[in-house]
């Protein structure tokens, strides 16, 4: 697959929906069955939907309103003297400029959940030398699940022009190993 730049004029608060399979993909590497998970940039909701099939309780927010509710508006981003206290994170989160909204919702997930924390990131997120922190030496850092198809952010079957990758941590010593590198795709 050739990475091209691509012409979609971004918005700010621009909704990327996560495919179905996306998802899928994550949880038949991680279940989430009896967990309490937040979704913390969840649009219009298509991964806690899944995540929810798949057993899992699911407390969504954003810092915006689509076409779906979510349990609180919250800016991720921002401090805020509480949050919710759950066993998982899994968002596909904004990566702004040079990843830089995509670090800091790494780190702070990091810091916000002690279980599990998953997000779904550009396939060379883990090369960034100011994200070597979240991966070289890091204990939590679990795998890397490379996505084999490109995901249609506009639901129509028209695909992106970049590849993606689920980063996945867990509470330590949960996996106490090297880090993975797994694969999936559409039929995952």
């Amino acid at each position: 697959m050739t990475v091209v730049a691509s012409k979609y004029a971004r918005a700010e608060n621009d909704l990327y929906q996560t495919e179905p399979w996306v998802t899928e993909a994550l949880l038949s590497h991680f279940p989430v069955a009896g967990l309490d998970v937040w979704e913390p940039a969840a649009g219009n909701h298509l991964m806690a939907d899944v995540i929810a099939e798949q057993g899992g309780s699911v407390y969504t927010s954003d810092i915006a309103i689509y076409s779906r509710q979510h349990d609180e508006l919250y800016d991720f981003l921002r401090p805020h003297g509480t949050w919710p206290v759950l066993d998982a994170i899994i968002t596909n989160p904004p990566y702004g400029k040079g990843n830089r909204d995509a670090r800091l919702f790494a780190e702070y997930a990091l810091t916000r959940c002690k279980g599990l924390v998953a997000l779904l990131l550009t396939a060379k997120f883990d090369f960034g030398n100011t994200r070597k922190h979240l991966f070289q030496n890091n204990s939590r850092f679990a795998a890397k699940i490379s996505l084999t198809d490109r995901i249609s952010w506009t639901l129509d079957g028209v695909t992106g022009t970049e590849d993606h990758a689920w980063y996945v941590w867990t509470e330590t010593p949960r996996l106490p190993r090297s880090p993975v590198i797994l694969y999936a795709g559409r039929s995952a």
